[in-house]
């Protein structure tokens, strides 16, 4: 895999976000945009278990999903409170993705800023909050949406490996899914290139996101984080300007996660592996026109 580091800069114009990162979609780490922030210094973990300990969520540990398991099908549900409290005793391999906080304590919307200065179509609905025991894994996926995103880290620093969607086939992306087939745990020290040997071949980005700073990852791109340390991190999402690229979206949300989910409750074992096959059969061809 060739590697290269994501571009950092304190502070950015909006022409200059357009021109350099949002139009030729390539992602950027704005270091100082949460700076300004309340949010920056008063969210914490106290914080958060005061305002929402009592919510029941789900939680998902670092095991790929089996043969039965529909899309984001969680592990386990618990309490906030409790999560929080396990989490921050030590590492633990448990997380928690799009929990919408701001539905049970609307007032933290004033603690942050939406990014309306740099995209359109922001999405002010759905802040989500992504919460991780050290250790613990996103693995390799892209958002279904579509959408844009800036995510903010908070607490602790996050390995982050980032594609863009022209990389797909390399990475082994399952037909009818937004998942790769690959292992990318552990990347930045070994990959199983002897099992996915076009991974050889694809082009990444990567970085380690620390506390307040700001990841803009463009519509469609492929990521693959691992909390260092137990902490959290925000996303806020803009919808891509055009009518094609919303469309694009209106279907993976629907049709294609629908579709997914039919085969995964109807032939679960055979869907299972035979959309892994053709991953390695469109790596394959995709390595050979590189070649």
């Amino acid at each position: 895999m060739q590697l290269h580091a994501i571009d950092r800069v304190s502070a950015i114009s909006p022409e200059d976000f357009r021109k350099n990162y949002l139009i030729p979609q390539k992602p950027v780490i704005i270091t100082e945009l949460s700076k300004a922030w309340p949010a920056y210094e008063k969210w914490t973990w106290d914080h958060f278990t005061e305002l929402v300990g009592k919510e029941r969520v789900g939680v998902y540990n670092n095991i790929r999903a089996g043969a039965n398991v529909p899309v984001n099908g969680a592990d386990d549900y618990m309490l906030f409170g409790d999560y929080l409290d396990l989490i921050r005793k030590g590492p633990v391999e448990l997380r928690i993705f799009l929990f919408n906080i701001f539905k049970a304590a609307p007032g933290i919307v004033k603690d942050f800023t939406f990014p309306h200065a740099y995209v359109k179509n922001v999405v002010t609905r759905f802040p989500m909050l992504f919460v991780g025991g050290a250790g613990s894994i996103a693995h390799m996926h892209y958002d279904i949406d579509l959408s844009h995103i800036f995510h903010t880290q908070f607490i602790g620093r996050k390995r982050v490996l980032l594609l863009p969607n022209n990389q797909s086939k390399l990475i082994y992306r399952m037909p009818g899914t937004v998942e790769s087939a690959a292992s990318f745990v552990d990347w930045h020290e070994q990959l199983d290139i002897e099992k996915f040997p076009a991974l050889d071949y694809a082009q990444a980005y990567h970085t380690i996101l620390e506390h307040g700073e700001t990841l803009f990852m463009p519509s469609g791109y492929w990521h693959h984080m691992q909390y260092m340390d137990s902490g959290f991190a925000m996303s806020l999402r803009a919808v891509p300007e055009g009518v094609l690229p919303k469309l694009n979206g209106l279907y993976h949300l629907f049709a294609l996660r629908g579709f997914n989910n039919t085969l995964i409750r109807l032939f679960p074992e055979w869907w299972y592996h035979y959309k892994r096959k053709l991953a390695h059969r469109n790596a394959q061809q995709a390595m050979q026109q590189h070649s």
